[in-house]
């Protein structure tokens, strides 16, 4: 009878091991948490302000990279805009040369008249007695021929030179013996001019066939 008492004792005081190893571990969990330090508010406050900072640095960052875009597009503008001034400017420019040149030319091609007068006059004159009146035609031709030729008027040589369409305009044709002289120009009618390597006047031409 006092066995069974015993044993029953020893049975009420015996803990499943299940339970004894969870106080086991919880034990151990208290005593690592006590090993490990704790941290103090300052310290806490410490690494919210470092969390605070970075993400601040974050932000920069993406604000610096949205103005170097801003620069980079605007600095693209900006040669674009100063390619189409330049440009703009050099059009400009040789309009205005343009125009000066047409209007110096316009100016010259009606010029050319007084001089065909003044040469036509120079041939009749070859005949007169009047050397008074051959002295006055010659100077008003050669200080007018002077000038045009300072400004870059040059005449077209033709007489006896092989006709070309570049330079001379066929007016009529004349039959000519020599084989030599056909395909050229027999006589000038009216004498061509050139103003800085252009043509402004063709010279009208007899041709050799």
């Amino acid at each position: 009878m006092n066995e069974n008492k015993e044993n029953i004792n020893s049975k009420e005081n015996e803990v499943p091991v299940e339970e004894e190893i969870k106080v086991t571990g919880e034990k151990t969990e208290e005593k690592a948490q006590e090993k490990e330090p704790k941290k103090t508010r300052a310290e806490k406050k410490e690494e919210r302000k470092i969390e605070a900072l970075k993400d601040e640095i974050e932000d920069l960052k993406e604000q610096i990279s949205t103005l170097e875009d801003k620069v980079a597009a605007e600095k693209n503008d900006y040669v674009r805009l100063m390619a189409e001034f330049d440009n703009f400017r050099r059009r400009t420019a040789e309009e205005k040369l343009q125009l000066v040149g047409s209007a110096a030319t316009d100016t010259i091609k009606g010029m050319l008249p007084v001089l065909d007068d003044c040469q036509r006059a120079l041939e009749l004159l070859k005949e007169s007695s009047d050397d008074a009146a051959k002295e006055g035609t010659a100077l008003i031709y050669n200080k007018l021929m002077g000038y045009l030729q300072s400004k870059g008027l040059s005449p077209i040589v033709s007489t006896g030179e092989t006709f070309d369409t570049d330079f001379h305009e066929a007016v009529a044709q004349f039959p000519v013996p020599e084989e030599e002289k056909k395909g050229k120009v027999f006589d000038t009618v009216e004498t061509g001019y050139m103003l800085n390597g252009k043509v402004i006047r063709y010279a009208k031409v007899v041709v050799g066939i």
